[in-house]
């Protein structure tokens, strides 16, 4: 009864926030002589839609509000698709390649789930359209169905509730736009790949009250991992009803399935970090055994975003999605290699099968009343909202102790082999959060300031079949207050503080539910743009503490709640479009990150494991735009990743230097009948740099991902 208050009260709140807003502003006769003030992108640019180029000016991520970049006192960047394309970024994980601050291919070329490191923090969420996707590790979305990837770095519970200190990430899919617009890619590559995408958009009407898009993307190509190949299919079509200018309903789906999603065993550091006695363990070595090895993902998502202005001060906003997301993965792991023989777990006599299965179900909503007015001199955009979600997760994990070894791995074999599965853990975890936020973004002059505030209340129901039941329930406050001022030579320097926290659903060594884990992030930096919008640069310094991490000093039997980390660094990113032909983005980022507090005293001092100390990367771009090389454009990259760590600090992973390259043309340079032939070619790492991407320890190393060659044949029209 007391939850369901809660949660009836919460409502309350978010009403009478939203009404007291309105007073506030129908008041003006009395009180204030009420003007509007609208905090919108420059150069009629969507937050949300297409980006033309490189360079985004708006981004909704930061704020929720449609809000220049320059005006965020926060470290936000935009990926628009032009420059996923440009990259031939296959993954989510290779969108991330060339922004400061952020890791996401510690797995090399696995890319089964898309999990992200920011600021030194590990599996960052992923939001689809603002709302909640899955879980901080399950769920990926193919590139080719997004508009922009957006990057918020830092803790932003104040708006989107339990989070990770380093960050989020934000997908924003592609949308109807009105206009009439279709584009179908033939690709392939190296490694036997193949793949179609198809992107539709139109209207149904004169009066453009009905518009659609339909985007899909199906390949497979083979693995770098000998006998395995990935394939994938996506779809995500969108139909948008806008009745006014005013009003506007856009339903959404995605529906992605994946029969072989990819190989993510684990590689010994002996003989992958560093030579065995027996020598190097070649890159498309199988760690597996062929009968067990599956990975199989399932996702959909079902979805809305409804907008309407009742007027120049007040409009309404409610986006809400339906997610299901189904993961099986089973694998044989061989740990440990001695001579020629590959064994799991210590026991040369037998190998350990693992199968995990995971089904989710989620609903989120987000309810937002945005308030546009003038105090005075004061400009404000108030944003009050009420936002919940439930997930269900389903999960299961089942192991068979008498696996085959590879008794000879420079010669293997694999008998045959069908695990006797043993149910080892078997659990439904019931978990939602209502959370009630309000945000002022203050404008005076060329000064804004943002102010803002959350509550949440976030409860759990665990049903373990193999274990103890119980239940969790607590609350917690997050906000955020940041300032930043706009020069008119462009200059903006900023500064902000920041809070998250994230419900820990397990139970200490007295079975009692442990405390939230959370944390305060200090930031300061300066942000510059031209006037013309072609050159934008962030320089940012953070210093990051988190409470209440969580540890197990006896591998999993103990679990205690008394460990803390601080993180700090840096991070430099410039876009600039510097002439009409050519296109630059550069990037760098340092984290220094430490264990500063841990039960075990060994501990404190470690630095976390798989977080490169620096990352760095320029991207250049090159079109020609007239001459005998007319219609050609030329791109290269260069991509540095740092040293990292395993868990203990004593496995070092050397750094990497990588380069990419692009070459397009376009055919209607030619002659006009072929307007909107175009062929491009991409190749990643193209010198076949061979490198370790990180280790979480010596029984758990991963290979980066070698070259790839694709080449992609378009027709727009």
């Amino acid at each position: 009864m007391f939850r369901v208050t809660t949660a009836m009260t919460a409502a309350c709140f978010a009403g009478s926030a939203s009404s007291l807003a309105m007073s506030a502003a129908y008041a003006q006769d009395t009180i204030v002589n009420l003007e509007t003030v609208v905090v919108s992108a420059e150069d009629d640019e969507s937050a949300t839609g297409p980006v033309e180029g490189y360079i985004a000016k708006a981004s909704q991520t930061g704020t929720k509000t449609d809000t220049p970049l320059s005006k965020i006192p926060q470290s936000v960047t935009v990926v628009p698709a032009d420059q996923i394309a440009d990259q031939g970024a296959e993954t989510l994980a290779e969108t991330f390649r060339y922004s400061a601050g952020i890791y996401s291919e510690y797995r090399g070329d696995s890319t089964v789930t898309d999990e992200v490191f920011i600021r030194g923090f590990e599996f960052v969420p992923i939001y689809v359209n603002g709302l909640d996707y899955g879980t901080n590790r399950l769920g990926s979305i193919d590139p080719y169905l997004l508009e922009r990837v957006e990057i918020l770095r830092g803790p932003s519970s104040v708006l989107y509730g339990q989070a990770t200190p380093g960050g989020l990430v934000n997908l924003v899919t592609k949308k109807p736009t009105g206009e009439t617009k279709r584009e179908v890619e033939l690709g392939g590559g190296i490694d036997n790949a193949i793949g179609l995408g198809v992107d539709f958009q139109g209207t149904f009407d004169e009066n453009k009250v009905w518009s659609y898009r339909f985007v899909g993307k199906a390949e497979r190509s083979d693995t770098e991992i000998a006998d395995y190949i990935e394939q994938s299919v996506s779809i995500a079509p969108s139909l948008r009803w806008q009745p006014t200018e005013d009003t506007s309903l856009t339903l959404l789906s995605i529906y992605n399935h994946q029969p072989d999603a990819g190989y993510r065993n684990f590689r010994p550091a002996e003989g992958t970090l560093y030579s065995a006695q027996a020598g190097w363990i070649p890159e498309d070595f199988d760690f597996s055994h062929p009968d067990v090895e599956q990975s199989i993902v399932t996702q959909f998502q079902l979805g809305y975003e409804f907008e309407h202005r009742f007027n120049e001060v007040f409009q309404v906003r409610q986006n809400a999605a339906y997610n299901i997301i189904d993961t099986s993965f089973s694998s044989v792991l061989h740990r440990r290699i001695t001579g020629n023989t590959l064994f799991d777990g210590g026991n040369p006599a037998t190998g350990t099968a693992s199968r995990r299965d995971t089904d989710i179900h989620q609903f989120v909503i987000d309810n937002q009343l945005q308030s546009d007015f003038q105090t005075g001199s004061l400009g404000h955009t108030l944003l009050t909202g009420l936002d919940y979600k439930f997930t269900s997760e389903n999960y299961i994990w089942s192991i068979d102790a008498n696996a085959p070894n590879i008794p000879d791995w420079t010669n293997p074999t694999y008998p045959a082999y069908t695990p006797n599965w043993t149910v080892r853990s078997n659990y439904v975890t019931d978990a939602s959060q209502i959370g009630l936020y309000a945000q002022d973004q203050i404008e005076f002059g060329n000064l804004n300031i943002s102010l803002g505030g959350r509550y949440d209340w976030a409860q759990a129901e665990i049903d373990n079949e193999t274990g103890t039941d119980f239940s969790y329930f607590d609350s917690a406050f997050s906000g955020r207050a940041g300032a930043i001022y706009n020069f008119n030579n462009g200059i903006s320097p900023y500064v902000s503080y920041s809070t998250s926290f994230e419900p820990s659903l397990e139970l200490d060594h007295n079975n009692e539910p442990l405390e939230p884990t959370t944390a305060q992030q200090v930031e300061a930096g300066v942000k510059y743009a031209t006037a013309d919008g072609n050159i934008q640069v962030i320089a940012s310094l953070y210093q990051i503490h988190q409470q209440n991490v969580q540890s197990s000093p006896d591998g999993g039997t103990t679990i205690l709640q008394t460990g803390e980390i601080r993180s700090r660094g840096f991070e430099v990113e410039a876009r600039a479009q510097l002439t009409e032909n050519l296109a630059l983005i550069g990037a760098l980022g340092y984290v220094d990150a430490e264990i500063t507090k841990d039960e075990d005293p060994a501990n404190v001092g470690l630095v976390p494991d798989m977080v490169p100390d620096v990352t760095a990367s320029l991207w250049g771009k090159y079109e020609f735009l007239d001459g005998r090389l007319d219609g050609l454009g030329l791109g290269l990259g260069v991509r540095y990743i740092g040293e990292s760590l395993d868990t203990t600090n004593t496995l070092t992973v050397k750094s990497a230097t990588l380069l990419d390259a692009m070459a397009s043309y376009d055919f209607g340079a030619v002659s006009n009948r072929f307007d909107g032939v175009s062929l491009q070619v991409n190749g990643t790492n193209i010198l076949d740099r061979r490198y370790v991407s990180a280790c979480a320890s010596s029984a758990a190393c991963w290979n980066g991902q070698g070259r790839t060659v694709t080449a992609k044949l378009k027709y727009t029209w």
